[in-house]
């Protein structure tokens, strides 16, 4: 596979969902804090209303979560293309995830001039102890 370049930095990609999603809530959104060759990583911060009952971080969430860190990926490296749209999501839930913030590690498998394949890993706890991983498919307009 050709070595992937992004064209937008951590800031850059920041400031783009920023202007995609003028409604949300700055103090609770999600943050990406490093962008590389064919891979992001993001941060949400916890927060109340997060949890389901049993004390861990809900599925809903974990999923908004990784598609989240896969269109920050894919406009990370293909730019101002707002109009990606996810076209498939495949979760897997591996442990519950404790209380604390979110982080998310994008990887992208391909990128094609119509599709983009990510792989997301997501935690709480360390790297060494997932909560759930995604693949997830983009269509690239």
């Amino acid at each position: 596979m050709a070595k992937l370049e992004p064209k937008l930095d951590a800031d850059g990609v920041n400031a783009l969902l920023r202007t995609a999603f003028p409604g949300m809530n700055q103090a609770a959104t999600i943050l990406v804090t490093e962008v590389g060759p064919g891979r992001l990583h993001m941060v949400a911060p916890y927060r109340d209303g997060l949890l389901r009952p049993g004390g861990v971080i809900s599925g809903p969430t974990l999923m908004s979560l990784a598609d989240s860190a896969a269109y920050a990926l894919v406009l990370a490296h293909i730019g101002d293309q707002l109009m990606a749209v996810t076209s498939q999501l495949n979760m897997s839930f591996l442990r519950g995830c404790q209380p604390g913030d979110i982080h998310a590690e994008a990887q992208m498998l391909r990128l094609g001039r119509r599709l983009a394949v990510c792989d997301i890993r997501l935690w709480t706890e360390g790297p060494d102890r997932l909560a759930a991983q995604a693949n997830v498919t983009y269509a690239i307009p």
